[in-house]
């Protein structure tokens, strides 16, 4: 058994972005993440302005940009007829006007190997939590199975759940969420990038997709309707490769690349988000607290800006060794808000543009006027871009 002063439970943008300012604020803090290696498929690799912001005022941001990484200034629609520029991030008066698309595997290393110069910083991989300790009404700690299957405990006087979107701790704890319907899922898959190929949504008949730059490689998320997964790998890699390139014809080069199923891998889509998410002890951060919709790619800025808002309002109740409830609803109250908007109009847009497209089975699909005529001025254009750059809230 060990003691700290504040147990985080898993090793994403917002448990190691929140161990990293606690320890930066002289806080004991243990991280615990449940896999050897920081290491996984398809995690979000944007970092959108306002989250490089937040990072440069603690003097990271120069160094994250120091992976090797694309950037991205401009959100383009494109459908049969037209391309429509939905976002241009070059307008914005910032130091970083793109998004940088970086390995999240290398952003996390560059975090965690960083927070080692502090002394109360305490890394454990292959730390796979397993149960909440609770003193009466109150968690007073974790326990967790290493690497060898020894059981430790960890006691603390709070514990962060930022173990993502399957948290075991949440479950525990018995945190009701409010489920937010979806109706598509999502095929990834990495294609080879040729000269004279454009990035952006790819609209038409049947279909959707984002293509994202990668340097050398493009990830694409293609949407497909809820459940209609085994129809797809039944009609076979060929009819996928068809679709690609009906939607986007100048990919259909990089398309034939794509050989079998073993290139693509399935994300079942879901949102949803915590009605309250703390217990006296515990604090739900991130996807733990809010699973959000792929669309915008905002999840990652979402859980950097929820570390912010909690190392900000937790620094010096965690300093005195007495965090309260009322401490811990303070940060879901500076954070619902904007996570609550945000979801909505990434509902909206998911039932206003991808869905009818997915529905449409022929003729050329166009985005709708009211979406289209707005984006034709600078200045109303900035609206949108402004809200994908720096999201909702304090920052």
């Amino acid at each position: 058994m060990t003691e700290t002063t504040c147990c985080i439970v898993g090793a994403g943008p917002a448990g190691v972005l929140l161990a990293w300012l606690l320890a930066r604020q002289g806080i004991d803090v243990t991280l615990l993440e449940r896999h050897d290696d920081f290491h996984r498929d398809f995690r979000g690799d944007t970092l959108h302005p306002g989250a490089l912001e937040l990072l440069d005022r603690v003097g990271l941001a120069e160094r994250v940009l120091e992976i090797p990484h694309s950037r991205m200034q401009k959100l383009v629609f494109h459908t049969q007829r037209e391309a429509v520029t939905v976002a241009d991030l070059s307008r914005l008066r910032t130091r970083f006007p793109f998004v940088a698309l970086l390995p999240q595997a290398r952003f996390l290393e560059l975090l965690a190997t960083d927070a080692r110069r502090f002394p109360g910083f305490r890394l454990v991989m292959g730390a796979d939590a397993r149960q909440l300790i609770w003193d009466g009404d109150r968690v007073s700690g974790v326990r967790y199975v290493d690497a060898d299957r020894d059981t430790h405990e960890v006691r603390c006087p709070l514990v962060v759940a930022t173990d993502g979107r399957w948290s075991r701790l949440r479950r525990e704890a018995g945190l009701p969420a409010i489920v937010a319907a979806a109706q598509i899922d999502l095929l990834w898959f990495r294609l080879p990038r040729h000269e004279g190929q454009t990035g952006g949504g790819y609209f038409a008949p049947g279909g959707y997709m984002i293509v994202l730059e990668r340097q050398a490689e493009w990830q694409i998320g293609f949407v497909i309707a809820k459940g209609t997964f085994n129809e797809r790998r039944e009609a076979g890699i060929a009819a996928l490769r068809e679709q690609v390139g009906r939607l986007a014809p100048g990919l259909a080069r990089s398309a034939d690349r794509l050989a079998d199923w073993d290139q693509v891998r399935l994300l079942s889509v879901h949102a949803d988000r915590l009605r309250r998410w703390y217990r006296p002890g515990l604090l739900c951060l991130g996807d733990a607290a809010h699973v959000m919709s792929p669309v915008g790619g905002v999840g990652i800025n979402y859980a950097l800006l929820d570390a912010w808002a909690a190392a900000d309002v937790l620094a010096r109740p965690l300093q005195s060794g007495h965090v309260t409830p009322r401490d811990l609803r303070a940060v879901q109250r500076r954070r619902q808000w904007p996570t609550r908007i945000v979801q909505t109009l990434q509902a909206l847009d998911q039932r206003l543009l991808i869905e009818p497209a997915l529905r449409t089975r022929r003729g050329n699909y166009r985005l709708p006027f009211w979406f289209r005529w707005p984006l034709r001025w600078p200045v109303l254009r900035d609206l949108p871009a402004r809200l994908f750059a720096f999201g909702l809230g304090k920052r």
